[in-house]
């Protein structure tokens, strides 16, 4: 169920809400104890610690980007190697950023997922 916060969060963007939508769902299906923030640049989701956040923030050149579209952002203890990370940084020794622009449902696969379930666990560790 969407809330008043999100809604107001992608106001004029409905296919970027669509897909927030889509991927809070499956975030909340694999992890029913994640806590959701709506923040003003970002929609955090937490365990214990946030594990992955959802933008509207670009993490690809505007040439390069579509005109809709969802930054999916998570932390893990080593830097991914795929085409598909937009943007990676290493703000503190071993934790490493990566921004990962989707504009369809179908980007929300198993790899991607994949790597929030990493993520989700990898916070869990963290101290």
């Amino acid at each position: 169920m969407i809330d008043g916060d999100v809604l107001f969060f992608f106001e004029g963007r409905p296919k970027a809400l669509a897909l927030y939508d889509a991927f809070s769902d499956r975030v909340q299906a694999e992890f029913p104890d994640t806590k959701v923030k709506v923040q003003k640049s970002q929609i955090s989701f937490s365990n214990r610690r946030m594990f992955a956040c959802a933008s509207l923030l670009p993490a690809r050149p505007a040439g390069r980007r579509p005109k809709e579209y969802l930054t999916i952002t998570f932390g893990l203890d080593h830097r991914l190697a795929s085409p598909r990370i937009d943007a990676v940084s290493e703000p503190y020794p071993n934790r490493w950023i990566h921004h990962v622009l989707i504009a369809s449902e179908e980007e929300l696969d198993g790899e991607l997922m994949g790597w929030i379930r990493e993520a989700y666990h990898f916070s869990v560790t963290k101290r």
